[in-house]
């Protein structure tokens, strides 16, 4: 256990098939230190989220608890599937408030002020605070519901999160909120402290070729760009094979380590576009907006530069500690850079993360897009690795 008197955060991971049994056992050992104010559970999709639920209420009936349905669970000892990881966050000078938003689509704006709510109950007393935020992961438009969160709390307080996954089946992604199993629904949770909180974002994609205009963009897809079909510009400029043009399967395994790079005020952000494939219409997208307008670029990568990425990532969020050691990490990895870097590769990104975090625990996991707003009014990535350290 973690002496008295201390913040601390605990991690821990339970392997057991039997979804409560496994739930219980890894929030038992999460909780390392006395005064817990908050659990965290990723859980992959194939345990029973009802009984992932009661688990952690059989263990610790009433502390403040959020979650997600993931692509992977990630924690020390590498990543994994099938698992329950249990993160809890505890003691002295740390405050935590919760809320939930339901029946989000077609709202999503507002459900993002909803849960902003819970940052403005936050004690004034604590200087350093961070909004973290689990959506449901087949949401259109999730900044939508960060811009509403900035509508609420505008540039005061960063927010961190990831949209849930579900081992890329694309059918059934799930949140814990309320007490509750839910669908189309947004958990947030502030956590306000004595001690600094950063959080860093990045990705190791990089331009290739010159600017593509957005001529026709919305709900999320690109319809043309330079006035042409999107995704015969986008296969054009990187060069891609005959197949990539007519067969789904040959478009994802290409588009996957070639995102599309979006101009933002913070630089230009990744949007992955190998889901949703619209062979027939030509359109591109990941289900974010893309603005009218906007400049675009396609994107190359690889191992070596999503790893330099992870490296660069890590060392910015203890950097903006200052002097201070982090008690945790909570990290936010894309499923679409599982998919590019591979069963090995993502054991190197874990041994990374591992390297940076030193002794302290993290916890996270992979998925269907990672929230980060540190400057500016947007914050949902693709294909990046989001990082929350506490002090």
């Amino acid at each position: 256990m973690i002496e008295p008197g201390r913040r601390w955060m605990g991690v821990a991971r339970s392997a057991d098939n039997a979804s409560r049994a496994a739930a219980a056992a890894a929030t038992a050992d999460a909780i390392t230190g006395t005064d817990p104010k908050v659990l965290i559970v990723f859980f992959a999709i194939t345990h029973d989220p009802a009984e992932v639920l009661a688990g952690v209420r059989d263990t610790c009936p009433d502390v403040p608890l959020v979650g997600c349905s993931t692509h992977g669970e990630i924690a020390p000892g590498g990543p994994t599937d099938g698992t329950v990881v249990v993160a809890a966050i505890g003691g002295p000078g740390i405050e935590v408030t919760a809320s939930v938003a339901e029946g989000v689509s077609g709202r999503q704006r507002e459900a993002g002020a909803e849960i902003a709510q819970c940052a403005l109950q936050a004690s004034e007393d604590l200087p350093h605070k961070v909004l973290l935020i689990l959506t449901d992961g087949r949401i259109r438009d999730q900044e939508a519901i960060l811009r509403g969160c900035y509508g609420v709390v505008g540039a005061s307080i960063p927010l961190v999160g990831g949209a849930a996954g579900d081992g890329w089946r694309m059918a059934h992604t799930l949140v814990i909120g309320n007490d509750q199993v839910l669908t189309d629904a947004v958990a947030g949770v502030t956590i306000a402290s004595e001690a600094p909180l950063a959080v860093s974002v990045g990705h190791g994609w990089r331009k290739t070729g010159d600017p593509m205009i957005v001529t026709s963009a919305g709900n999320g897809r690109v319809y043309t760009l330079d006035d042409r079909p999107a995704m015969d510009v986008y296969l054009d400029r990187l060069g891609a094979p005959p197949e990539a043009y007519t067969d789904p399967q040959a478009f994802m395994d290409f588009a996957m380590s070639r995102p599309l790079g979006v101009q933002r005020r913070s630089g230009v952000e990744a949007r992955n576009l190998s889901t949703e494939i619209d062979i027939e219409g030509r359109s591109i997208g990941s289900g974010t907006a893309i603005d009218h307008g906007g400049l675009t670029w396609a994107m190359t990568g690889d191992e070596d530069s999503i790893l330099e990425a992870t490296d660069t990532v890590c060392e910015n969020v203890l950097a903006d500690m200052g002097d201070l050691e982090p008690v945790g990490l909570l990290v936010f990895s894309c499923a679409a850079l599982r998919a590019v870097l591979g069963d090995e590769g993502i054991k190197r990104e874990n041994e990374r993360i591992a390297k940076w975090a030193r002794t302290a625990p993290f916890a996270g996991f992979y998925t269907y897009g990672e929230i980060a707003r540190i400057r500016g009014i947007d914050g949902f990535h693709n294909q990046t690795l989001a990082v929350l350290a506490i002090s």
